[in-house]
Formats: C-alpha cells, structure tokens, sequence
C-alpha cells in the first residue's frame, strides 16, 4: 500500500515550502534517532519522514507524487505498472521512464521541466548552472539544564561535516592546475538534446554529468578531495543560547552547515533543543510553579514567609485567613522571554500542613479551640 506522504509529515496536500519545512523538523525532532535510541519503530518513522519530506520538497518529485500516489523509483524504478509508465509500457515503441538521469528523473524529469517550468532540483542536488552550489543545511539536538535554558549559556557542539578543502581552497584543482573549460559541454553547464515521448518530440536539456552543471572543470583534480572541493572533517562550533528557550525550540546557526561543492556557500546549522525538567519548579511557558506549605497558625493569624525564586530569596507576605491552594503570583519573576526583556511570572501555591504528631500541651490548645468554636 502506497504511503501517505502528506498525513506522515502531518500537512494538508496544498502545503507551501516553509509548512513542509516546519512539519519535518518537527517531526524530525520527535522521531530521531539519537533521541529514541533502541527504538526501531521510531528508527523506522525518521526514515519515512525524510524519504516524504524528500519527495515532497521537491516541485518534480511531488508533480510526480501527486499524480501516482508514488514516489519516482518506489516501484523498482519502472514507475507504476509492471511494464513502466501506465499503459505506455516498454516493448512496442512505448514510452520508457528512466529513473536513472540527472537529478534521479531522466525522460519524465524532462518532461516535466518542459510542461511544468523547470526549477531547482531540491536538497542536496540545488545547483546554479555555470556557478557553485550551496551546501547541505545540517540539524543536531542539543539538550541543556533547566537553568541553561532559563539564563541562557554558551555550547561547544562537535560536528562531523564537508568542509572547504584546505588543499585546493574549494576549487577542486590541484594547487599548480588550472580551471578550463570543459570539454563535454564547450562551457555551457548543459546537455541539450531532442527526446521522443508520449507527447512527441520534446527539447531537453540537464546539467552537464562531467563538469555537474558549472562549464568548468580542473586541470587536474585535488588529490585530497578528488576533484569535489570538499572533505569530511570535525569541526567545533560555538553555539549561544539566549535566555527563554524552552523544548521544541530551535536555533539557526547560518553558514556552519556543510561546504558547497567547488567553493559554493556554505548550508546552515539547525539546533534543536531539549531541555531537562527541573525538581524545583514547574515550567509553563514562560512562568513556573512552585508550592509552599505553611502551618495552620500561619494561615490563620498570617505570616511573612522566605520563597526562593529563579533569582535568589524574598519575603511573602501571607494574609491572615488563607485558605490552602491560595495562589501567590510573584510578578516577573519567571524565565525571560526570548528576544525580550521582559520575563513570566512565578506562581505560590499554599499548602497548609496538617500536623499528625501533638505534643499533649498541643493537643490541649488545639481542644480549647475546639470548644470555643
């Protein structure tokens, strides 16, 4: 049975870029592995949601999805049908579709470039014809204290990534080779050609397989990152937390993504974050929770009794007569909102102890009261 990209990513079907975008990296978040470890039913959910939010993000694919139900290739790459494409299958001068061109779409990516506009190819495979293309965005999660997230603090995050090769500084050639033009293409980034299809004879064009779209190509080829401009590498990047973040919340760290192939810009760092319940206090939004017990003296003569809040001890004042569950509301003494300077409230909640242990001089009082009542 085909699988409901939309409802696995939890979007409606006309979704634009940016919902698909946040549907994923919640979803991402929820279902990852380093946060379900041993978990292979949500092993298995995380490989679904990348393989819908793949196919979905990118306009062709998705033309292609919305149309069959499937995703280009699911079928062992001979389309919907045992014999290829619907009732166009393969022996008789039929139309073949092959899965196997650039950018994973061969004639029906064409076919698609040529009635639906074209466009970028998404993910990885972005590439501006004749130029570098920008990397991939990373995502990472990070857990923190809870008073990491309330103050805010500053992380080391340590990330095996492509970065830029030292040795040919991006470019993909040897540090005494040139950059010419390539032969395959004469320069152009593009293969152009003529194609017999279901709808005749249609022009096409691709990004050029020896040269991957950029019109030019080394001399000789960086013997460090053969020829790609980039190499897996730790690198150790500084991430800042400002006060206010809570679970859920996520953090865009831009330009330390992966390297862009032959010198391109680099992708992003998304962060997201998990934040570890305190045993103080009771987080909601930006306000907490805390309870206060008091005797039953003090709530009925009244008191002035020590809270310790987020930011040191104070003074509350209890009112004579307060009955238990009273609420106290401590203005602005909760967490600081993000981007703001301005910060929640924290809430007193009274509990009044009931003492199960009397002294007999106790007992005496607590029977003189009774009887004046």
């Amino acid at each position: 049975m085909a699988k409901d990209y939309y409802q696995l990513l939890g979007v409606a079907k006309g979704a634009d870029e940016s919902e698909l975008k946040r549907a994923y990296r919640k979803k991402a978040l929820e279902f990852h592995p380093d946060k379900n470890k041993g978990n292979k039913e949500a092993e298995e959910k995380f490989k679904e949601i990348n393989e819908a939010y793949q196919t979905l993000s990118d306009k062709q694919k998705r033309a292609y999805y919305d149309q069959f139900g499937t995703a280009p290739g699911a079928n062992g790459g001979g389309g919907p049908g045992a014999g290829g494409f619907g009732g166009f299958g393969g022996g008789n001068g039929g139309f073949n579709v092959d899965f196997n061109g650039a950018g994973g779409f061969g004639d029906l990516g064409d076919i698609f470039e040529t009635f639906f506009g074209g466009g970028q190819r998404g993910g990885a495979q972005q590439r501006r014809r004749n130029g570098p293309y920008r990397g991939n965005d990373i995502e990472t999660i990070l857990k923190l204290r809870f008073d990491e997230a309330v103050f805010g603090t500053e992380k080391e995050l340590v990330i095996n990534k492509l970065e830029k090769c030292e040795r040919c500084a991006g470019s993909g050639a040897e540090p005494d080779s040139k950059i010419v033009t390539c032969a395959t293409c004469k320069g152009t980034g593009e293969l152009r050609g003529i194609r017999q299809t279901i709808f005749g004879q249609v022009a096409t064009q691709r990004p050029c397989d020896t040269c991957e779209g950029q019109g030019k190509v080394p001399e000789r080829v960086c013997t460090k990152c053969q020829g790609t401009g980039r190499h897996k590498r730790t690198d150790t990047i500084k991430v800042k937390i400002p006060p206010g973040v809570d679970t859920g919340s996520t953090l865009k760290v831009s330009g330390k993504g992966e390297a862009g192939p032959l010198g391109g810009e680099s992708g992003d760092l998304y962060v997201h974050l998990t934040v570890e319940k305190s045993k103080d206090y009771i987080r909601d939004g930006y306000d907490v929770y805390t309870e206060k017990e008091i005797s039953v003296p003090q709530a009925v003569l009244g008191a002035e009794i020590p809270i310790t809040t987020l930011y040191g001890e104070l003074k509350l004042k209890i009112p004579a007569g307060t009955p238990a569950g009273k609420v106290f509301r401590l203005k602005e003494y909760g967490v600081q909102k993000l981007q703001r300077s301005d910060r929640g409230d924290h809430m007193v909640t009274i509990v009044i102890k009931i003492p199960t242990k009397l002294s007999r001089k106790e007992k005496e009082l607590y029977e003189q009261l009774g009887q004046s009542e």
